[in-house]
């Protein structure tokens, strides 16, 4: 018996099943592979979204966690990294109340000249 065939008359074309040709049963193969394995990076991707606030502060924990393992390794102690930790973060702390509180009277200042334009003094008696 012949080849099967796809159809019959003149324009009839052969039917090569698959098991007959091996370089396009592994073409096949190819192609059935990547496809699963980009459909499962997609769906991996889908499953762990990531949200872009939740990252930025992962970064800056992990940023805060280094600079402390490095101040450990300098003073020898975890102990000694907290003490300088908590002198820089009062020195800090220190400098900045003057500034906010004159920043906060600067800004309650604004918010009352907006809301009173005429610097605080009454309206005119129009009798």
């Amino acid at each position: 018996m012949g080849p099967d065939w796809a159809g019959e008359g003149a324009g009839a074309v052969a039917a090569h099943p698959i098991e007959n040709d091996p370089a396009r049963r592994e073409a096949l193969d190819r192609a059935d592979l990547r496809e699963a394995y980009e459909r499962g990076r997609r769906d991996a991707r889908a499953s762990r979204k990531r949200h872009p606030v939740l990252m930025t502060v992962l970064v800056v924990a992990a940023l805060v966690g280094l600079a402390l393992l490095a101040l450990a390794a300098v003073n020898g102690s975890f102990g000694g990294a907290g003490q300088v930790v908590d002198q820089n973060l009062s020195v800090a702390a220190e400098r900045a109340e003057p500034v906010v509180r004159d920043a906060a009277s600067d800004a309650s200042r604004a918010i009352s000249e907006v809301t009173d334009p005429d610097g605080g003094q009454a309206p005119a008696d129009p009798r």
